[in-house]
């Protein structure tokens, strides 16, 4: 794009950066560009044969933070991206857009070099280093993440030639009466700032229990489905639950109502993921791909609380 051309985009955004955008607080609120060396690993090898410099990598980050905040499509992504001058700032106004099958081959490569997760403690790292550590204590939850079950019965296996969009990893689970086809986000978020912290990504079939994401010195709070389970965090702060010739006393009873109200705060950000961000369904089949889009959706999330951080603050 030519000098002139940007500039007249960046006379169009003042407009709307005079309305408030959203994306320009967030995109101030932490270093992008240092997670620039660990994505550039990506594409190494096609720099050492000399072929095309790659798509910048911040770019293509970014781009899937937009993709998480909005609950687009790869095809949305990249037609919004080149339409919506707020987008365009976000993304630094770069000379071209990448187009969806860049956007994907960009995803299947985060998975493939297992880099996930790194992204997501690069994160916390910043966090950490604005001051927001951890301190009074945690609250570790999980949520249901749906997937389309396709017209198999639920007992049916995918296989690999199998003509159905039904995840390949997505299992069956019950909660009540309610059964639930996909995958189960479990979270761990801190007691003061709601930020999340650590997070896991499992089949909807496997038991909340089954993960725990405290470590030593923390206190962990935690609602009946981890009853009967010893965390890893140094002090339990699970609700009590009452089994079979054993009612609840009425200090069992007191003890949960004081847990409950600690415990009701991890409630918020599966609100704004599933409701504000539109992440409680996927469409991608791996429990692997799943993994890397409720990160995006994860690190969205703390992109915003972090935006009310400090609104509250100033």
């Amino acid at each position: 794009m030519s000098t002139f051309g940007t500039f007249i985009l960046h006379q169009e955004y003042e407009a709307i950066a005079a309305r408030g955008d959203p994306l320009n607080e967030i995109e101030g609120l932490i270093n992008w560009e240092l997670f620039g060396p660990r994505l550039s690993t990506l594409y190494k090898s096609e720099r050492d044969q000399g072929g095309r410099p790659p798509t910048d990598v911040i770019v293509l980050m970014k781009l899937l933070v937009l993709q998480q905040w909005y609950g687009l499509s790869d095809y949305e992504l990249e037609r919004q991206a080149g339409d919506r001058i707020s987008f365009r700032h976000f993304l630094g106004f770069p000379a071209t857009i990448p187009d969806r099958s860049t956007i994907w081959v960009f995803k299947n490569r985060l998975v493939e070099a297992g880099m996930t997760d790194e992204l997501w403690s690069d994160l916390q790292q910043q966090i950490d280093a604005r001051g927001l550590t951890i301190r009074r204590g945690v609250i570790q939850d999980a949520t249901f993440i749906t997937a389309d079950p396709g017209h198999a019965k639920a007992d049916t296996p995918r296989g690999d030639q199998a003509r159905t969009r039904r995840s390949r990893d997505g299992t069956w689970a019950k909660k009540g009466t309610t059964s639930q086809f996909g995958y189960k986000l479990h979270t761990l978020v801190d007691k003061d700032f709601q930020l999340i912290r650590r997070f896991e990504t499992t089949t909807a079939s496997l038991h909340d229990s089954r993960i725990d994401l405290s470590q030593p010195g923390e206190t962990v709070y935690r609602d009946k489905g981890y009853f009967g389970v010893k965390p890893a965090a140094s002090m339990d702060k699970t609700m009590h639950r009452a089994v079979r010739n054993h009612p609840l006393s009425i200090k069992e009873k007191r003890r949960n109502r004081s847990i409950s109200r600690t415990r009701a705060l991890v409630e918020r950000p599966y609100a704004v993921i599933k409701r504000f961000f539109r992440a409680g369904h996927v469409m991608v089949t791996t429990v692997a791909r799943v993994h890397l889009a409720t990160m995006f959706a994860c690190f969205s999330y703390n992109l915003l609380q972090l935006r009310t951080i400090r609104h509250t603050a100033s």
